[in-house]
C-alpha cells in the first residue's frame, strides 16, 4: 500500500457526468487495477462527497468479495422487502436463469454487473442461496430507479427486475460465503473511505496535527482489519474498535469541520450517518464474537 500517497495534494473528483464516468476516471488515475484496500482510501481520498467515498468503498468491498470480479462497477442485490434474511426471499435460480426482484440495489446506476442472492433448494428443503452474476442490459434484466434519499443522494438506488435472465452462478454458498461476509467487508472498506475523505479535508482546511493524527492511526488499523478473514470472530472484534475510534473523534469533527470552508461541513452534516448503516447488525456480530470468544 503506497501510504505516502496519503500526504500528497488531493485533486479531487467531481460526478457532474455521472457515477459510471466517475468511477472509471477513478480507476484510471489509480492504475487500473488497484488493491481493494488501495481503491477504498484513495478512492476515498479523492471524492469530491462522502457518498462518493462511500462508492469507492463499496466497490472495494465487492471486489474482495469477488476477487475475479470485471473491473468495471458492480452492485450486491440481496434485500427483498427490507429483508435479507433467506426464507423471506422470492427470487429464485432455475439451472442458468434467474427471475425475481430485488428492492435495494445500490449503485445500480452504474453497476456493469450485479450479484444476485437467490434461492435453489427444492421444495422440502431449508431455505439455501446462490449468488448468480447477471449483466445489466441483458435480456430479463431492468433496472428501475428510485427516488434520491437524503442520505447520499449523489449515489443513486433502484430496484431490480428480473424475468428469466440469464446468470453465471458462483461457487460455494450463496449466504456463508457471500453475503454475509459482505457485511463485515463493506463496513471496514466503507469507514476506510470515509475516514480517508475526512482527512484529505483535514490536510486542506489545517486541522489540528493531533486529529490528522488520529485519523492516521485509523486507517492504519483499517488497512490491518481488512487483511483478517471476514467471518472470523476476532475480525467482528477488532471491527468494533475502529468503529468505536471513529465515534470516540465525532465532537472534534465537528469543531475542526465548523471551523473551515461551509461546503465541506454541509456535506458531512448531510451523509455523515453513512456510518450509522447497519449498526444493529454489528451490534449483533459483536456480541456474538465476544460469546464466541469467551467459550475458547
Amino acid at each position: 500500500m503506497p501510504w505516502s500517497s496519503l500526504f500528497q495534494p488531493i485533486e479531487r473528483l467531481t460526478a457532474e457526468h455521472g457515477l459510471e464516468d466517475w468511477y472509471g476516471r477513478l480507476l484510471s488515475r489509480l492504475g487500473g487495477a488497484p488493491a481493494p484496500f488501495e481503491l477504498a482510501l484513495l478512492g476515498g481520498l479523492q471524492a469530491a462527497t462522502p457518498g462518493l467515498a462511500f462508492l469507492a468503498g463499496y466497490q472495494a468491498a465487492l471486489r474482495m468479495l469477488w476477487p475475479a470480479a470485471p473491473w468495471t462497477a458492480g452492485a450486491l442485490c440481496v434485500t427483498e422487502n427490507r429483508s435479507t434474511r433467506p426464507a423471506d426471499m422470492s427470487t429464485r435460480t432455475y439451472g442458468l436463469y434467474i427471475s425475481g426482484r430485488k428492492d435495494f440495489v445500490t449503485a445500480a446506476e452504474c453497476a456493469d454487473w450485479l450479484l444476485v442472492a437467490a434461492r435453489e433448494e427444492q421444495a422440502d428443503e431449508a431455505p439455501r442461496l446462490a449468488l448468480g452474476v447477471v449483466r445489466q442490459g441483458a435480456p430479463g434484466v431492468r433496472i428501475e430507479p428510485l427516488p434520491a434519499l437524503p442520505l447520499m443522494p449523489d449515489i443513486g438506488h433502484a430496484r431490480l427486475h428480473l424475468d428469466q435472465a440469464q446468470s453465471e452462478r458462483l461457487a460455494g454458498d450463496g449466504w456463508d460465503d457471500y453475503v454475509k461476509p459482505f457485511r463485515t467487508l463493506e463496513d471496514v472498506h466503507v469507514l476506510t473511505a470515509v475516514s480517508a475523505w475526512l482527512f484529505g479535508i483535514g490536510q486542506q482546511s489545517g486541522w489540528p496535527q493531533a486529529l490528522l493524527l488520529r485519523l492516521q492511526g485509523l486507517l492504519a488499523g483499517c488497512a490491518e482489519v481488512a487483511r483478517q478473514a471476514p467471518n472470523a470472530p476476532a475480525t467482528h472484534l477488532l471491527l468494533a474498535g475502529l468503529f468505536a475510534q471513529q465515534q470516540a473523534l465525532d465532537d472534534e469533527l465537528e469543531v475542526a469541520l465548523a471551523n473551515g470552508p461551509a461546503h465541506w461541513a454541509a456535506l458531512w452534516q448531510r451523509d455523515k450517518g453513512l456510518l450509522r448503516i447497519a449498526e444493529a447488525a454489528r451490534d449483533k456480530r459483536l456480541e456474538k464474537a465476544r460469546r464466541i470468544v469467551a467459550a475458547c
